[in-house]
């Protein structure tokens, strides 16, 4: 199977509904010095190049630890920044002006019915660069589909966790005060 027609391009995503105001969250969202409590994979995050805040063109560093154990630290730039609304980056293994994406995450925030709730969807779509997901498939072609579904499920899964962990903080954050 050609690695790239399995791996370019996979895609997931989840949209949940949630106890706190698009505002709420998008502070929460935008708040990468938090991600390393929240995340079950990104365990540090912080702007770079004297960055402040999501804006276009901003980047950031990221540090992963993967549940195989794999530890990564990747450069970030953002590709929507429209407050409260949009929260987007694509990720790089090495320079930008060099090297192709591994990945597009984003957030996509709107208002639900209720006006204390907010519905997110987060979605990831893997890019074309030299990925970990593209290093497992080369390694077991045979197996690329199961790879990359099982690969795009542990997403899911973490998306969910570290919505959850973002929400129930934020929550007693303002119980607190």
């Amino acid at each position: 199977m050609d690695e790239d027609f399995c791996v370019t391009g996979a895609h997931t995503e989840v949209e949940l509904l949630v106890d706190l105001t698009v505002d709420e969250l998008w502070a929460a969202i935008t708040d990468l010095s938090r991600y390393g409590d929240w995340s079950p994979e990104c365990t540090y995050a912080a702007w770079l190049d004297g960055w402040t805040g999501p804006e276009v063109g901003a980047r950031y560093e990221a540090r992963n630890r993967f549940p195989d154990g794999l530890v990564t630290q990747v450069l970030c730039v953002v590709t929507a920044a429209t407050a409260p609304y949009a929260f987007g980056w694509e990720v790089y293994g090495g320079d930008p002006e060099t090297h192709e994406p591994l990945a597009a995450w984003r957030y996509d925030l709107r208002p639900a019915v209720r006006p204390v709730q907010t519905v997110v969807r987060q979605s990831f779509t893997h890019g074309p660069g030299d990925s970990g997901l593209r290093a497992a498939v080369r390694a077991d072609p045979a197996n690329a589909a199961a790879i990359v579904q099982g690969r795009l499920d542990q997403l899911r899964h973490t998306m969910k966790s570290t919505i959850g962990a973002m929400v129930c903080d934020v929550v007693q954050d303002h119980r607190a005060v």
